[in-house]
């Protein structure tokens, strides 16, 4: 598939407050090497929510962002057992998701903290991790794979957790609904952009290499260039934040051309599609 002009990464970050050092956007189009955009900018949830607008309407281009579009539901049958009056689809949950909050730039804290608060581990005061740690069914088809996708978005402490990331993702989907198609709540469109789920690990395992943060250019473009990617013409020591979003970019680029089902994976269902949503990447 050739038919997006850019494939468009997003290093996400769910930290309270209103600009964020941990995002970071990558693009890579034609042959190109991948590239950072406005690699100075410190980012703002809403200022990437205002420039994939903008990039959206220009050209068709496939974004991507490393949060969960959605809790797990199948395996338990809700998102958040024993409460009363919570949706049962993506769609909607972003909707009570964002109805919920009031923090600044898209953040979600007070849906993690105060008004769901029970559902969610933020450290040993709370009882056995494993007691809140559930998975949707893209995850376990990826640790089945050998993935090891071992956060859960009801785990909310430590530097792996992607709880604050998801939710406050969840109420950037709620803004974007209706403006560019998300897959696979959405179906993709024949023509335009699209906005899909990834996860780096799974790109630097397609590159060879075993799925460790990469923090130089050297270790960068060995990563880049097992995924048939020209290097990426840097000027400076990437972080880990640039450097995900690099490969990732790199990554989805060569999987949606290679992949015949990249974008109909196996055990992608129409339940799944609405509820869960599935990670691109997970074939």
């Amino acid at each position: 598939m050739r038919r997006f002009s850019a494939y468009v990464a997003i290093d996400w970050s769910g930290a309270k407050g209103r600009k964020h050092k941990g995002i970071a956007v990558a693009e890579a189009r034609g042959d190109a090497p991948p590239r950072l955009i406005r690699p100075g900018h410190v980012w703002s949830r809403e200022d990437v929510l205002k420039w994939l607008l903008r990039q959206a309407a220009t050209e068709p281009t496939l974004f991507g962002f490393d949060f969960s579009f959605a809790p797990p539901l199948i395996e338990r049958g809700e998102y958040l057992p024993g409460e009363p009056g919570v949706p049962q689809t993506a769609r909607e949950f972003w909707a009570y998701v964002d109805a919920c909050c009031d923090d600044e730039d898209l953040g979600a804290a007070r849906f993690l903290e105060v008004a769901h608060r029970k559902h969610f581990y933020f450290g040993i005061a709370d009882g056995l991790k494993s007691d809140f740690v559930r998975f949707r069914q893209c995850d376990a088809r990826l640790n089945a794979q050998g993935g090891r996708k071992t956060a859960s978005a009801y785990d909310a402490i430590g530097a792996a957790q992607v709880a604050k990331a998801s939710f406050s993702g969840m109420r950037f989907l709620r803004n974007l609904d209706g403006k560019v198609a998300i897959w696979p709540m959405d179906p993709l469109p024949e023509s335009g952009s699209a906005v899909v789920e990834i996860y780096t690990r799974i790109y630097l395992r397609r590159s060879g290499l075993t799925g460790v943060k990469l923090r130089s250019r050297t270790e960068l473009n060995r990563a880049l260039k097992g995924l048939g990617s020209a290097p990426a013409r840097l000027r400076f020591e990437p972080n880990d934040h640039q450097t995900d979003a690099l490969v990732t970019a790199a990554g989805m680029r060569a999987l949606a051309r290679t992949e015949p089902r990249a974008f109909d994976p196996e055990g992608l269902t129409a339940e799944i599609a609405r509820t869960e949503g599935w990670t691109f990447g997970v074939l």
